[in-house]
Formats: C-alpha cells, structure tokens, sequence
C-alpha cells in the first residue's frame, strides 16, 4: 500500500461538508481484496478490536487495503474522543488507486490518526506488534493541545448554533466571527471591543482599587510595598490578617491569603515577587471566595470557590488522598477539562505545615485538609455554582466595577459570605477584576448546573438575528465565470456596497486590486472574507481549489453555475469525464443556504439543469430559449426563469415580469454576443436573488464596460489600422465555438478576412487542444499558431503539433504559420491586417498581452 497525496479539505467539498483528510492511495494486486490476504482482518481486529466491521459500500464490491485504512483511521479518531462520523474510500479510473476521505475536526489530529492507521495495518500485514493505547494517548493529548478550550469553544459553540461563521487565525485562541465588514475577534474571553486600558487598569490592582473606591464600590483596604520589611509594615497599619499578592498577576499565581505572622508574610512576599516586582499588602476579608462573571451590563453567572483539599478518612496520608481526588475523570493537568488536578508542590506542602501535616500524615475521618490558600480552579480548586442566588443589589456592585474599569467582559472576584445579600451588609469586597476571565467554572461547575456564558457573550457582540454574514455569492461553470463575477460585482457596488471579488484575475476590494494572478481558490475567497472593508462579496470559484481544499466558505446566498458543455481540465485530478467535471462545479450549489439560498442555473444545460435537484434553496433558471423544456416546466410552477424575448432580457416569476433592453446592456454589443447574454442573465439572476430594486440592476449592467480594464481577456476589442482585433482568454473547445458564433454575428465588409492567433494549453487533452483548431479552420482564412511561456508538462513542440492535427481537415484556413512566442505572433498577424478584416487573438500571459496590443495599437 502506498500513498501518494495527503490533502486536508478545509471547507465543504466534493464529498461532504465536512472537513477532511483525502488521500490518494495505491493497492497491490493481493491488497485490491483483503480476503487474499491470510489472516490480516483478524490480526487488525486483535490490534484494534474497536475498529468498525469492515464490509463493502455496495453488493458485489469488495473491501481493499485502502477500505481497511479507512476505517482504522476512522476508529482511532473517534475513539480517541473526537466527534467524527464521516468517511469514504472511492475507487479511481486507475486500477488499484483509491481516494481514501476521512473527516477530523482538527486538521493536525486527522493527520496523525491516518499516518498511524497506516502503521496499524502495516502491523496487521506484517503480524507486528502495535500499541493501540499508546497511540490512543497520542491522539488524545495532540487534540487537547490544539483544539480550543474551553473559554473559547463555548463561544464558538454558541455562534455555530446562531449560524455565525467562525475561523481560527491562530493555532491558539484567536477567533473570527462573520465576514467582512461584519466581522468581530475574540482571543479566549476577551472581545476586540475590550480596551487595552481597561484590561491594563485591571492588571494593576492597585489602580483597580483606587477607581472602585471613587465609584462607592467596597474594597479591601491596603497598598503597595517595596520589601519584605514593608509588607509587614503595612500588616501593622492595616491590622488582622492579610493577603499578600502580585500587583498584576493572574489565574491566583504568587496570591497567600489570611496572613498574621512576620515568617508567613516574608515567605508570601518572596512567592508573589517571583511573579512581579510590585506587589501588594491588603486586609483579609472574612468569607468565601466568589466569582462573578459580567458580559455587558449583566451579570451572567456567580460561582463559589473552594480552594483545593481533600477530606480525611483516618486511613489514607494526605498525599494519598490527593492522588484519589486527582484519579475524578473530570481533572486534568491543563484548562481542557472542567477540573485541574491538585499540584502537590512546595506552596501545598508549606500550607500542610500551617496546620502541622505533612505529605504523610493521615488526617482523621472528615478532618478537611487545606492545600492552598487561593481557590482558583487552575490550581486544582473547585466551583459552586450560586448564580440564581444572587441579590439585585449584589450584582449590581459587580456590574458597577466592570464599567468602571471598562471591561466589557469581567470576572470580578468578590470575598463575602453569600451573594444572598447586599455586599456592604456583610463587610465583603471587591478584591480583584479580571479581564478574559475563564468560563469552564461556570460551564461546567463542579456542584450545580452549567451556565450558558458562550450564548451570552455572542449576544452581547451581535444584535438578535444577526448572523454576522455578508452577502456572498459564488460563481462557477466552465466558461463566463470571470465576466459573470465582474457584473454581479458592478450591480453590487452600484447599490453602495463595498464589494470583494476574486477571479483568474486577481482579488479586488471596492475596485481596488490587491492581489494578482489566479485567485479563483478557497485562499483568496478567504482573504475577501477576512477584509474589514467589505460589504458583499463575488467569489469565482474554480474546480482546481474544490479539488485541492474545499471551498473557502461555509454556505453561499446565491450559487452561479454558468455551464459546462464538453467540459474543461478533464483527465486532471481523476475528473474524467464532463459528470465528473458537474459533480465539482455543484459543490456551490450543495452549499447555498437552505430555504433562502437561490442557485441560479443555466437551464440549456444538462449538466447544470440536473443540479436543480441538490440545490438546499430555492433555484432560477435561465436560458435564451424560454420555450426550453425546463424552463417552461419551472415557468408553470410559478418559478424564477430569465430568458431573451426579441432584444429584451425577461425576468418572470408567475404573473410579474421585468424587461431589460439589450441596448441597456453594453457587454452584450446590442445583443451581438450571444454568450454574454447568458452572462447577464446570470448576474440578473443574482442581482434578484439578494433582492435588489431593478433600477439597481439596470444601473449596473449599464455600468460595466467590456474593455481590457474591466474585464481583461473577456472579449475585449481593439481598433487597429481599420481592422478590428478580438483578445480573448478562451482555452477550451466551447469557449472557441462561443468566440466563432460572436464573431459570426458581426458586420463584415465583402472581402474582408479573417485571422486567429492561438496557443494551447498542455494540461487539456490531446483532444482538446485539437478540437480547438478544428472548429477554428473552418471559421477563419489565415491562423497563427504559437507556443506560450507554459507547456504545463508537454515536451517542447508537442501542443504544436496537436494544433497542427487539428487543422488537418481545415475547410477554410489555407495559411499557417508557426511562430515561437506569444508577442511575435500577435506581431506577425498584426502586420498582415488590412481594412476591415477581423483578428483574433486567444492570449495566454493576459496583461502583458492585452498592454503589448494596447502598444502596438496605440503607435499605429
């Protein structure tokens, strides 16, 4: 068994909308069937016992090797605790080679569980030895290490179910929510709305005092000191016990509370100046320790905290105890489970000799044994929940302090003996607030119930309703993807959006490019997406990036699928065949919004017609022909159609229709263009699927001009001596013919001729680029063949002569010239124009081309 490729598909994709690992995975003969192989199913059952039962999809299919990797990959996800469900292994056109899909909910997990799943079933083979368990505690502890915890899953969480879509922009807690100019970022607990002065005003706890004080807010006396000496200085003026503490420390670090001795207060203020410089000296208060969390102005949640002990049983010495308090499931070493484990340490063995125990001592039956001072959760503490006993009165104190300070979301940590009663009514106080403050204590407490605080927060971000989306729409086929992108974005902007477009051409930001080249992938709809400065977005999206990641976003408003004829790029990436090819262009259309979402779909097409039937939204047809069968069957049922009536473009729904005049639509030269016809229509159909007054759609496909500027390599004409020059992009057989009946279509003067400049791209099929020359000689006198910068793998010449084959049978093209470079060709057929004749020229370095003919052009 080899493997070949190993890709994560990081958004919905060609097999589900799942994220997953896809593999390309080769078979020897004997491992095409795992019943040739003598006893591996029961050795890989003995190795894995949890594996699923390994059976065929299908009646008459067999299980292979790569079935087998499947599974085993599967199991050890799922067993190690992740929430998979999906999987599949696909056979290729080539023998033996599998697509092998895996779904993960973290991309480094996935990775792993398949590269041991390799190993296991290499064991199996082999009859070696594989430690499941140790590859279990792999799985598990590279999952809590990357996955998000706790804090921030619940807020991720919570958005999940409102429908907000989310991205992590860091391997740690980093989040985006929405898109474009909705979005919103949150690092754990703490939003982009939280000030860096309120989060640096509650590190400095002194300062914190001092600003609760002025606002009425009861807080424990105390100050800052600069030694050992002054600590107990300050003991002396304060009076009664003490806490000692860092003045801008966190999670309870360098914190010793309830101090009376001169040893005790040297020994806390060494322990709290390892962790800052400046430290603090503030009276004790009596009570237990309360957290309150505050998003907005309401307190969510309240929490009594224990510090970590265990309770004796006149049997077990404390550290034995503490070993069976740390064995709770629930307890782990870092912030992924609801409890930490109690660290037995040098602080827990100096409060021990507070009370005169040690490791070793057996404390007796119920006796409750102090391991530390603070009750914070990361020490090993644990948590009450108390947040429907709150006192109005109480939690207004605690709402006071966050807005004080500033904090948009606060813990603020109160000592009191309930939350029953006013704070100043039982002598508590306000010690400390804390900005990104931990959730899990309020997730899941260790005594009452779990508090919904992630639904809390992403209330407080975004208003009821809002799903912090934009307007998206996606746009694939085989041809007039670019064209169609560039006039939904016309009619978009024309209402005042800022609008993010990607294509071939690049990734614009309201009209600005900020990227070049081919950026029709899941990486640019990504960057539009993240750009805080749009407002909608058009999104070309290529087969090529499908294949290669999934697509860069989770569901689309309206799905644009153009067409897809013969079909393009067949033969790459074991897409073999025009289905093949309409299974990947309706990944969009799988994923638009259910019940809202429109897919709006070229209905002369069978291809794209068929995928009316997986469509999750609603669907709008369009064709020239509104006789056409599907258009007329959806026209019935009191559906969206767009089709040509005369020299208008009609947009019907029942009884209500809207006509837009040709003349009215420069792309279309007054209708001339057949092909950009249906590219109108199909930006009519997105314009009306996000709900656009029709003035607005009108005003915009006006506003598009089919120049090298606004669509560059789409049609673009040129003067040139008298002659008329045609660039365009085309690359594939149906793009030529659209080119051809275009051309047809136009005014010609008798005696004028016809030339073509034409490369071909190596990555098609031989019958590809010859088909492309055969439909060519019958339509032009003189044609121009040329190599391009590229031959995508073809040996030097080898595109060549497949052109040259496809003239063979040439009706009208008598004269052909080979030329090595693209310019020199566009040179050379210039040169031989004459009044009225008509060139055109298939460009493949698109700028450069278009700027090297505006040149010439303009020295004429």
């Amino acid at each position: 068994m080899d493997v070949s490729r190993i890709r994560a598909l990081r958004g919905p994709n060609l097999w589900s909308r799942h994220t997953a690992i896809e593999a390309i995975v080769s078979c020897a003969e004997d491992e095409r069937d795992i019943s040739n192989i003598p006893g591996f199913e029961a050795r890989l059952r003995e190795r894995f016992p949890e594996i699923a039962l390994l059976q065929p999809v299908a009646s008459g299919d067999v299980v292979s090797m790569a079935h087998a990797l499947e599974f085993a990959t599967l199991g050890l996800e799922a067993q190690a605790g992740c929430p998979v469900t999906f999987s599949r292994t696909a056979q290729t056109t080539e023998p033996g080679v599998y697509q092998v899909v895996v779904e993960y909910s973290e991309e480094a997990v996935g990775r792993l569980a398949f590269e041991l799943a390799r190993e296991l079933c290499q064991a199996a083979v082999d009859d070696a030895p594989f430690d499941v368990a140790s590859a279990l505690t792999r799985l598990r502890e590279l999952d809590e290490d990357v996955r998000l915890g706790p804090s921030t899953g619940s807020i991720v969480y919570a958005a999940v179910a409102r429908g907000i879509p989310y991205r992590r922009l860091t391997e740690g807690s980093m989040v985006q929510f929405g898109w474009g100019s909705k979005q919103r970022r949150i690092q754990a607990a703490e939003t982009d709305r939280t000030s860096a002065v309120a989060e640096s005003i509650a590190q400095d706890k002194e300062l914190t005092k001092t600003l609760l004080q002025s606002a009425g807010v009861p807080v424990p006396v105390g100050r800052p000191v600069s030694s050992a000496e002054d600590a107990w200085a300050a003991a002396g003026e304060i009076g009664g016990a003490i806490v000692v503490k860092p003045q801008d420390g966190n999670q309870g670090k360098g914190v010793t509370v309830n101090l009376t001795t001169r040893e005790q207060i040297e020994r806390a203020y060494a322990a709290a100046f390892k962790i800052s410089d400046e430290v603090l000296v503030e009276r004790y208060l009596q009570g237990h320790d309360h957290r309150i969390l505050v998003v907005g102005d309401k307190v969510i949640a309240a929490a009594r905290r224990e510090p970590p002990m265990v309770i004796g049983d006149g049997v077990h010495t404390v550290r034995e105890l503490v070993e069976q308090v740390n064995k709770d499931p629930r307890r782990g070493t870092g912030h992924a489970t609801s409890l930490t484990k109690i660290r037995f340490d040098d602080i827990a063995l100096a409060r021990l000799a507070e009370d005169g125990l040690t490791a070793d001592s057996i404390p007796a039956k119920g006796q409750r044994v102090i391991l530390r001072n603070n009750a914070n959760l990361s020490t090993g503490g644990t948590a009450t929940d108390v947040t429907d006993d709150v006192h109005p009165d109480f939690a207004a104190r605690a709402v006071a302090a966050a807005q004080m300070v500033g904090l948009d979301i606060a813990g603020v940590d109160i000592v009191c003996n309930n939350v029953l009663r006013p704070l100043e009514e039982q002598g508590g106080g306000i010690v400390e607030l804390n900005a990104a403050p931990g959730l899990r204590m309020h997730l899941q407490p260790s005594f009452g119930k779990g508090r919904p605080v992630g639904e809390a927060i992403i209330a407080n971000m975004f208003e009821e309703g809002d799903d912090a989306r934009i307007p998206l729409v996606a746009v694939a086929g085989t041809n007039g993807k670019t064209t169609t992108v560039r006039l939904i974005a016309s009619i978009l902007a024309n209402t005042g959006l800022r609008v993010g477009m990607t294509s071939t051409d690049g990734v614009y930001i309201a009209g600005r490019r900020i990227d070049t080249g081919d950026c029709s992938g899941p990486k640019s709809a990504r960057n539009v997406l993240f750009h805080p400065d749009v407002d909608a977005a058009v999104l070309e999206t290529a087969r090529g990036g499908v294949l290669r990641e999934g697509l860069g976003f989770d569901r689309c408003d309206v799905a644009v699928v153009t067409n897809i004829g013969a079909g393009d790029h067949l033969g790459l990436s074991y897409i073999s065949t025009v289905e093949d090819l309409s299974v990947v262009k309706r990944v969009i259309v799988q994923n638009v919004k259910p019940d809202v979402g429109v897919a709006v779909l070229n209905a002369a097409d069978p291809m794209v017609a068929r995928m009316a039937d997986s469509c999750p939204g609603k669907v709008t047809f369009f064709a020239r022909d509104r006789s056409h069968p599907v258009m007329a069957m959806h026209r019935a049922q009191g559906k969206r159609i767009i089709y040509l009536d005369g020299n208008d473009i009609v947009a019907a729904e029942g009884s209500f229709s809207e006509r837009l005049p040709l003349s009215h639509i420069p792309v279309t030269a007054n209708g001339t263009i057949g092909f950009q016809i249906e590219n109108a229509m199909a930006a009519i159909g997105a314009g009306w699927a996000l709900g656009f007054e029709w003035a607005a759609i009108r005003a915009g496909l006006a506003g598009f001009v089919n120049d090298a500027q606004s669509a560059p390599g789409r049609f673009n004409l040129f003067q040139y001596r008298g002659a008329t020059l045609i660039a365009d992009y085309g690359h594939n057989p149906d793009a030529i013919r659209a080119l051809v009946q275009a051309i047809d279509a136009m005014p010609t003067q008798a005696g004028a001729r016809r030339s073509v400049v034409i490369s071909g791209a190596g990555d098609r099929r031989d019958e590809d680029i010859r088909q492309q020359t055969e439909i060519l000689g019958d339509a032009f006198d003189s044609i121009v063949l040329y190599q391009d910068q590229c031959q995508r793998g073809r040996a030097d010449g080898e595109v060549l002569a497949l052109l040259r084959e496809g003239l063979a049978n040439a009706k009208r093209a008598k004269d052909v010239q080979e030329i090595r470079g693209e310019f020199v060709a566009i040179d050379t057929a210039m040169a031989a124009l004459q009044p009225n004749d008509i060139c055109l020229i298939l460009i493949d370095q698109v700028e450069e081309a278009l700027a090297h003919i505006a040149k010439r052009v303009a020295e004429s």
